[in-house]
């Protein structure tokens, strides 16, 4: 199965964000995912966080990377988003009440990521999550799985 690996240079602005998630729902459309398929849906959403974590808590460029399958791909595949940064700093997961604006990010990650991980590079790190999407069925595509996460009161499909 042929794999598309796209990168994105991200500078430490916090505008960068709206700007990746615009280049990944392009990407995505490439590759044969829907935007309205709930795996698109959901990346979208993993590119946000994981970028507004790399801009807002490092204040250094970043990289978004994807690895899409192939618009030939049948069966199960796997979307992966990893982003990059400069700061040796490991993620944190934060403990937020439910008036707070922002800390959410890397639950609303381990809820939705089928997987998720990080690993030192050089440096820097890397974050990196990845989606499962199942064969079409009935002209759409459908999870692998699924299941829902609860955070702050929250609750969260993942697909």
């Amino acid at each position: 199965m042929q794999v598309l690996q796209v990168q994105l240079e991200i500078r430490p602005d916090p505008a960068e964000v709206g700007r990746a998630r615009r280049w990944a729902r392009s990407r995505l459309a490439v590759s044969g995912i829907e935007a309205d398929e709930p795996l698109a849906e959901t990346l979208i959403l993993l590119v946000s966080e994981l970028v507004t974590n790399a801009v807002v808590h490092t204040g250094r460029p970043a990289v978004l990377r994807l690895s899409l399958p192939g618009t030939e791909a049948a069966g199960e595949v796997t979307v992966r988003l990893e982003v990059s940064d400069r700061s040796d700093r490991a993620p944190v997961p934060r403990c937020v009440d439910g008036e707070a604006t922002g800390g959410r990010g890397l639950a609303l990650v381990d809820g939705l990521a089928d997987r998720w991980g990080w690993s030192s590079e050089g440096a820097g790190k890397r974050i990196w999550c990845e989606l499962d999407r199942c064969a079409r069925t009935s002209g759409a595509a459908q999870a692998c799985g699924g299941g829902t996460a609860a955070y702050g009161g929250l609750t969260y499909e993942a697909v």
